[in-house]
């Protein structure tokens, strides 16, 4: 190891006062001061020396030099310029990081990464996770796995099954694009400043091809927005708010075989396919 371990307490607060860093409050920050999690978070990811790694939000490079310790080629995107003193420091002596000064949502990441799969390693900022997993998926970028270190409320909300009270649009969408894992929950106290609520760790593999049909993805996920938009209203009224008419969403529910009393938190993927694949015969 080229420098102590940054995911020490002790470290953490020297890098932290040697810099006059403070947490932002507005970025979200919370420093993992946790060896037992970092490692848990650089093995989810199964990451070797072949291997190429896209780090969101290294701060100041507490994973980001685990995930370097693999030998793998890690570039890592951080948004907040403080910090980029920091890393050049922190992370002195390890050639195979490149640290990317800009905002996940706002960067090229296939410019940045070029050709070739790599995986996703981050702790999220609680308040933009939603956003920026679904910015990852939707591009269709070639990621091969997701682990992210999310609020623990979100973690279930992605692993959640149909009838369940943490089911909703987040779920169907992982659900669709990966094969999500909760793996453990991470307590406040690995963190600097300790946030008021559990993290948990997420592992999504992303799959090679969706896990239902559908005619036109743009439906199947109105279908779903529209399901979830007002949980309480059944299908049948949901439906009719995208604008369609009572003896249009009849058929598409007839056809789908789908009871239009039923609300949206109780359809599996397959269901939701089944209804927008029948929408798209009406067009």
């Amino acid at each position: 190891m080229k420098q102590p371990m940054i995911a020490r307490k002790e470290v953490t607060l020297h890098v932290l006062k040697t810099f006059d860093i403070r947490a932002s409050k507005k970025l979200g920050q919370n420093f993992l001061i946790d060896p037992q999690v970092v490692d848990g978070i650089v093995g989810a990811a199964d990451i070797g020396p072949d291997d190429r790694v896209l780090e969101i939000g290294p701060g100041i490079g507490t994973l980001t030099q685990a995930l370097a310790e693999t030998g793998a080629a890690v570039t890592a995107v951080e948004l907040d310029q403080r910090l980029l003193t920091v890393l050049e420091k922190t992370l002195e002596g390890y050639e195979n990081i490149r640290v990317v000064h800009g905002d996940i949502l706002k960067v090229d990441i296939a410019r940045e990464m070029g050709e070739g799969g790599y995986k996703v390693v981050a702790n999220l900022p609680y308040y933009i996770t939603t956003p920026i997993v679904m910015a990852l998926l939707e591009r269709r970028l070639p990621l091969e796995r997701l682990v992210t270190m999310v609020q623990k409320e979100v973690a279930l909300r992605m692993v959640a099954k149909p009838g369940s009270k943490d089911y909703g649009a987040l779920s169907v969408a992982v659900q669709y694009y990966t094969e999500p894992e909760l793996l453990f929950v991470v307590p406040p106290r690995s963190f600097i400043p300790a946030p008021a609520v559990e993290s948990a760790v997420i592992c999504c593999k992303v799959r090679k091809a969706p896990p239902v049909e559908v005619e036109s993805e743009k439906l199947f996920f109105r279908v779903v927005k529209s399901a979830f938009g007002q949980r309480r209203k059944t299908l049948n009224n949901a439906l009719k708010l995208t604008g369609l008419s009572s003896e249009g969403v009849g058929k598409i529910l007839s056809g789908a075989g789908i009871d239009g009393v039923r609300r949206g938190e109780t359809l599996s993927l397959q269901e939701f396919a089944d209804l927008a694949n029948e929408w798209h015969k009406l067009l």
